[in-house]
């Protein structure tokens, strides 16, 4: 089967499009420009097209990606650092993004997700059940020192 080949200005239409429906990360294009077929030389060409054109901005991405982890999945912001260091982010983005979250909302959503998962444990040993509540909100990336004074807090 032969792989479809695209000439340097359908891949630049063609990433424009992708760029535009959702900020997205360099790894992300480089990525889709590399099972597109396409040569180094040229990705570096569409790369640095989308980026003069303002569809491919870092600093743009790490924002919309903050925002939208902590806001939907209510991630913590070491969960988040995590995923846009994975993504290849420059600390420097990464700090700026998580600016974007304020200090009040993030514990207010932190303490409602707390008092939610705790009414879902039904386990009954109060250590296990400590255990599970730390578990699942580091999992999510809340800062260590957060959870366990929330978790000291909550269950007595």
């Amino acid at each position: 089967m032969q792989k479809e080949s695209y000439t340097l200005e359908e891949a630049t239409r063609k990433l424009e499009g992708y760029c535009a429906y959702q900020d997205r990360c360099h790894k992300e294009v480089v990525k889709k420009l590399r099972d597109m077929g396409m040569i180094p030389i040229a990705i570096d060409t569409i790369i640095a097209h989308l980026i003069k054109e303002n569809y491919l901005n870092e600093e743009r991405f790490a924002q919309s990606f903050a925002r939208g982890k902590f806001n939907i999945k209510k991630w913590g912001k070491g969960r988040i650092t995590a995923e846009l260091k994975f993504r290849e982010i420059s600390g420097f983005n990464i700090q700026t993004a998580l600016k974007e979250i304020e200090e009040a909302q993030y514990l207010e959503t932190f303490d409602a997700l707390a008092k939610k998962r705790l009414r879902e444990i039904k386990e009954k040993d109060i250590q296990k059940r400590k255990k599970k509540l730390a578990d699942y909100l580091l999992y999510r990336g809340w800062e260590s020192h957060l959870v366990y004074d929330k978790v000291n807090e909550l269950i007595t």
